[in-house]
């Protein structure tokens, strides 16, 4: 049975029937976990192994694992910190910076991967204005070089570590000050100021090979009246078209406020779909999931079954004990020691 256009969560350390059901459903592509999902490496292991064999092709296993604030696992894993402590780095030498960015991108992959995570919706590329309540110390930097020279170098060590990226929040979260979890927000700058700003890592990372993205829930009023995420301006006409994207487009949480919009869940996944999203994902409300399923019909086209397949993460380590062997890992782990002092986010396997 083909993969569906919609990742879902489960509830708890060990599914459910209901979350099976769910789990076998043809609307179905994959499942976002979250902190209540883990209890120990063990636990972890056994959850995705038996999510991944549920069916043929398996469904894609995700978090949010970014560090510092937004880190799902914890004990047992490394306490990585918030990116903002890369861009103190950077500030101290671009060269440091981008090295313990890499570094800290394969930490963060190889210690998914060696638990059965695919992929993590990770890294912001969100330029830091100082004004967002959401976003802070989540973005790399102020300026838009920074972001975009270290999530470049974190994207290639997501990638040595056996998985994909997904930038986020398209075409920039860092701008407003509400938080679309809560409300709906809306930018009221011109798409000259956000081009030539927000849009910059997007667009040099898209460049090099960026596999996925997520766009905000965020209306920029003076380019389209809907969310970017349910807007075909921007999905279509300036992330296609313009800046020549051909990676999978993920839908930020539809449960999420500034989703709310766009009517009931059935309008939302159509209108997330019908703008461009590849795929969309519902969290936290299994009603609403049932109710998308109960009425809702979609096939993924080819093109988007091509770009989850790309998603997979790749083998990676039998478990930490194994991944603690290796030299390379090691290595790694040293040289982010002491990241996010002064932030009092310490790395610590």
């Amino acid at each position: 049975m083909p993969l569906g256009p919609v990742i879902i969560d489960v509830e708890g350390k060990a599914l459910t029937e209901d979350d099976r059901r769910r789990l076998f459903h043809p609307l179905t592509g994959g499942v976002i976990l979250f902190t209540r999902n883990y209890e120990s490496p063990t636990q972890l292991q056994s959850l995705t192994a038996e999510i991944h064999a549920l069916r043929e092709p398996a469904l894609i296993v995700a978090v949010d694992h970014e560090g510092g604030r937004v880190q799902r696992f914890r004990a047992g894993f490394t306490r990585l910190p918030p990116m903002r402590a890369l861009g103190a780095a950077w500030d101290r030498s671009h060269p440091e910076g981008r090295h313990l960015a890499h570094e800290a991108g394969y930490v963060l992959a190889t210690e998914l991967r060696a638990h059965g995570v695919d992929l993590s919706f990770t890294p912001v590329l969100d330029v830091d204005h100082g004004s967002s309540s959401v976003i802070g110390d989540r973005a790399f930097h102020g300026e838009p070089e920074a972001v975009t020279e270290l999530a470049g170098a974190l994207v290639q060590g997501l990638r040595e570590g056996g998985m994909s990226a997904v930038g986020k929040h398209f075409p920039g979260h860092g701008h407003v000050r509400a938080d679309s979890h809560l409300e709906l927000p809306v930018d009221d700058r011109r798409y000259e100021d956000i081009e030539l700003d927000d849009l910059v890592p997007f667009a040099r990372l898209i460049r090099a090979g960026l596999p996925a993205i997520m766009p905000a829930h965020i209306v920029y009023r003076r380019v389209d009246s809907r969310p970017a995420g349910f807007s075909s301006v921007w999905l279509k006409r300036i992330l296609r078209e313009e800046l020549r994207f051909d990676g999978l487009v993920f839908s930020d949480d539809l449960s999420m406020e500034g989703a709310r919009a766009m009517g009931g869940i059935a309008e939302r996944t159509h209108a997330a779909l019908d703008a461009g999203c590849d795929m969309v994902l519902v969290c936290n409300d299994p009603a609403a999931v049932d109710t998308l399923y109960g009425s809702f019909s979609y096939a993924m086209p080819a093109v988007g079954l091509m770009r989850l397949a790309r998603l997979h993460g790749r083998p990676g380590a039998e478990s930490m004990v194994k991944l603690r062997e290796e030299a390379r890992y090691v290595a790694a782990l040293h040289a982010i020691a002491g990241l996010g002092q002064e932030s009092g986010e310490l790395p610590l396997a």
